[in-house]
């Protein structure tokens, strides 16, 4: 079986050589690149299954890098790594379309419990045969579980990986009502040490996706206090 691939993004040689060291470790393959606009031009060119996308560069930040990157392509897991703690700036991140963050300096623990996490995500659904078509189905909206796509007036739209569990969890479990902590530990697990307040950023994605496609009613409500549900009109 080929090593799964990570393209390793940040302009600090120490820090890269500590991902590459880590990852090598666990059997990964990497590539690095420097800077945002070398970035690109590796992604284009090779085949990864994860990113680690530094913040703060010189030429081009990591937000602008994702922002790049999902006009293209919604599937390929982004992991964000920033330096920077407040919540406004990793709102920011997953609003570009990063799957997740983490915050430095953090142990080699907690960086591959989220890559791995992400990975599970990504490359779960592939078996060997062709999965089955079950389909989610509510008034123009259809939600394919194993193939991940969302059909919104029979017309594809794209979700990041992260968005895509969100709304499928949700949508599954039609007019329950699920606090953060609960859609927390099923998108990333129990041993997630991020911020809830994640989930409203890509509450904020998919409901802006849904609505930008054409879909009539907005079909993820917020319980106040607590946190969100799946509910179309003339559910009671």
């Amino acid at each position: 079986m080929s090593k799964l691939q990570v393209l390793i993004v940040d302009d600090e040689w120490n820090m890269r050589n500590l991902l590459r060291i880590y990852l090598s470790k666990e059997g990964f393959g990497t590539k690095e690149a420097t800077t945002g606009h070398e970035a690109l031009a590796m992604w284009r060119e090779h085949q990864f299954d994860l990113i680690l996308l530094d913040v703060m560069m010189p030429d081009m930040d990591g937000w602008q890098v994702c922002k790049l990157i999902r006009e293209t392509d919604s599937t390929i897991p982004v992991l964000m790594l920033t330096a920077r703690s407040e919540t406004k700036d990793k709102v920011q991140g997953l609003g570009m379309g990063a799957d997740d963050y983490l915050t430095k300096p953090f142990e080699p623990e907690e960086l591959l419990a989220r890559i791995y996490s992400l990975l599970r995500r990504s490359t779960g659904g592939l078996q060997a045969k062709q999965p089955e078509r079950v389909v989610i189905e509510f008034p123009g909206l259809k939600i394919y579980p194993e193939s991940r796509e969302v059909h919104i007036q029979d017309t594809n739209v794209e979700f990041t990986l992260k968005e895509f569990d969100l709304l499928s969890t949700l949508a599954q479990s039609r007019q329950r009502a699920f606090n953060r902590e609960e859609l927390v530990d099923r998108l990333w697990g129990n041993d997630y040490g991020g911020e809830t307040r994640v989930i409203d950023s890509h509450i904020k994605n998919i409901r802006e996706k849904l609505h930008n496609a054409g879909l009539p009613y907005n079909p993820i409500q917020t319980v106040w206090g607590l946190g969100y549900k799946f509910q179309i009109p003339g559910d009671v």
